[in-house]
């Protein structure tokens, strides 16, 4: 079995979790990679570690699974021990209520060594500006190094958010925002984030078991693809599929490794020992055969 047959198959047998005949072979590389490696994402070349730690595995309404189990101090003190290991990407979102966690571990952390993401769904100019500045308040920090539109459904979401890339646009220029774009929550508003030169990172869902994705692994990777051709970043999300392919870590880690189109990614641990796995599980993956 090659890749494209076990892509074609994984897409037709999409509702099953369990990926009991996964071709480990076909995914295995020569030189091993590493969770704490330095990538250098997209066109503006924002230095963070290939693993992210997430605060929103399944989040919504202000409160995530992470921020309910492990309260303030509990996420801070994951993060710090994250980014002693090694861990420079934080992921966070305002639908996740994870800005204040993050405040609370830059308290002990450096700020300009840590590479923070957040995500809004603000559509309008008023909407973005009160967001970056209740953002900002909330991280206790003078920028964001990535900001994102957050869950983009339509084909048409340019439309919809002109007002608000309007002002992340502006905020770029004056160095409140690094780098912007989106997170994508269909294959339609997926292909437009590729050929939109607005969007210069993108963050996808991606597993090779098409759980909680936007279309099957193959149609996913060929619009990744078109990032990438473009000079776009891309982060890959639901590598575990929101949890629900935990039983299945290291062939999801071994095929998110493997892809030439996704430059890094977050999964949301919420204890130190699953951070940990993560960190020995992750050099293995890479290069089993």
């Amino acid at each position: 079995m090659n890749r494209r047959k076990f892509l074609c198959k994984t897409a037709a047998a999409s509702g099953m979790v369990a990926l009991n005949a996964f071709p480990y072979h076909l995914f295995a590389a020569t030189t091993r990679k590493l969770a704490t490696d330095r990538i250098f994402l997209g066109p503006r070349k924002i230095e963070l570690s290939r693993l992210a730690m997430g605060t929103g595995t399944n989040g919504s309404g202000g409160s995530s699974n992470q921020t309910k189990k492990l309260g303030l101090h509990g996420v801070a003190e994951l993060f710090r021990a994250g980014y002693d290991q090694g861990l420079t990407f934080w992921d966070s979102a305002d639908q996740y209520g994870s800005h204040p966690h993050l405040r609370e571990a830059l308290k002990t952390v450096p700020r300009d060594k840590v590479t923070i993401l957040s995500k809004t769904h603000a559509s309008t100019e008023k909407e973005m500006k009160a967001d970056l500045d209740r953002f900002r308040r909330e991280l206790n920090t003078d920028y964001i190094d990535i900001l994102l539109l957050h869950n983009m459904q339509d084909a048409n979401w340019p439309d919809k958010k002109k007002g608000a890339m309007a002002v992340i646009s502006e905020a770029q220029e004056k160095g409140i925002v690094r780098t912007h774009g989106t997170s994508c929550h269909t294959i339609e508003a997926l292909r437009t984030s590729a050929k939109h030169p607005w969007v210069e990172v993108d963050l996808a869902r991606i597993n090779p078991a098409q759980v909680a994705m936007d279309a099957d692994p193959k149609t996913v990777i060929s619009v990744l693809r078109e990032f990438k051709a473009a000079g776009k970043g891309v982060i890959g999300m639901k590598i575990l599929g929101a949890g629900r392919l935990r039983n299945e870590a290291d062939k999801c880690l071994q095929f998110a490794l493997s892809l030439d189109c996704v430059d890094c990614f977050t999964i949301g641990g919420e204890s130190r020992t699953e951070m940990e796995d993560l960190l020995s599980k992750i050099p293995a993956a890479s290069v089993r055969g």
